[in-house]
């Protein structure tokens, strides 16, 4: 497994709580600097003064909203300014916005491809050239089951969205392995987290069985180690690997209609 040589540096989005917090764990104990970004500027600094007192690396904070456009070209400026190299990149910020397609607003839609691609593919822009010049860079994109299998009523852009990060993380992974520059799309299942709270769901999904349930933790330390391992894609859990390899092999007709019946288990529609 690499281990890094000099102090890296490693940039986590949506580092305040779930897996995010838990990527920034990892890395810690890894012996990276992070570089933690989420709106909750106080929950930010507790866990970089803890961090920092658990492990010795040094921690930076930027509070930013990377649904505004302008976010990931301000972090990545105010980084370069200070003389802090990106050699690791964690997308992780992301959300769901419940209900169907046409009772949402446009401007919720567009706020949220902003966070969960737009501002993705450009934080990845902006640090690539520096880890290719450097020979050295990891990135984690944190995508989900639901870009591997059909998508479901509610939640209409999500699944989308997550599809969008595992083919983009395919192709630069391809682009610029040769210079040790790994790309990873991380597709966990149903991960303990305020990631359900956040969107009202979590008496819907409070449904599903415990079996299906993965803690963040142990999905941050899979992503760690599959990047780091150089691999493109990596599903968490015995269950999701399994269900994804039902959903290619079998027709997919039946698999839309389970997905159909399925859906009010774990979508606000």
């Amino acid at each position: 497994m690499d281990q890094p040589g000099p102090r890296r540096t490693a940039l986590i989005t949506g580092a305040s709580a779930g897996i995010g917090l838990a990527f920034a764990r990892v890395f810690a104990e890894h012996g990276f600097n992070l570089v933690l970004t989420a709106r909750r500027e106080d929950r930010l600094q507790a866990i970089a003064a803890d961090l920092a007192q658990q492990h010795g690396v040094n921690v930076r904070t930027i509070a930013a909203d990377l649904a505004d456009p302008d976010a990931p070209k301000r972090i990545v400026d105010e980084l370069t300014k200070a003389g802090v190299a990106i050699d690791a990149l964690v997308n992780n910020a992301g959300y769901g916005l419940p209900g169907r397609y046409a009772s949402t607003t446009w401007d919720d839609q567009a706020r949220f491809i902003q966070v969960m691609i737009a501002a993705c593919a450009e934080l990845a822009h902006r640090v690539v050239p520096g880890m290719l010049a450097r020979k050295y860079g990891r990135i984690i994109n944190v995508a989900s089951v639901a870009g591997l299998v059909p998508g479901s009523p509610g939640h209409t852009l999500y699944g989308a969205s997550k599809a969008f990060l595992i083919k983009f993380s395919q192709s630069l992974g391809l682009e610029t392995r040769r210079h040790n520059v790994y790309v990873t799309a991380l597709c966990p299942g149903f991960t303990y987290s305020e990631f359900h709270d956040v969107n009202n769901t979590r008496e819907v999904v409070s449904q599903m069985p415990k079996w299906m349930w993965l803690d963040a933790e142990t999905v941050a330390r899979e992503g760690y180690d599959a990047v780091m391992r150089g691999r493109f894609v990596h599903v968490n859990g015995r269950v999701y690997r399994a269900m994804v390899f039902f959903v290619r092999h079998l027709p997919e007709s039946w698999v839309l209609r389970a997905t159909l019946s399925q859906s009010r288990k774990f979508r606000k529609q």
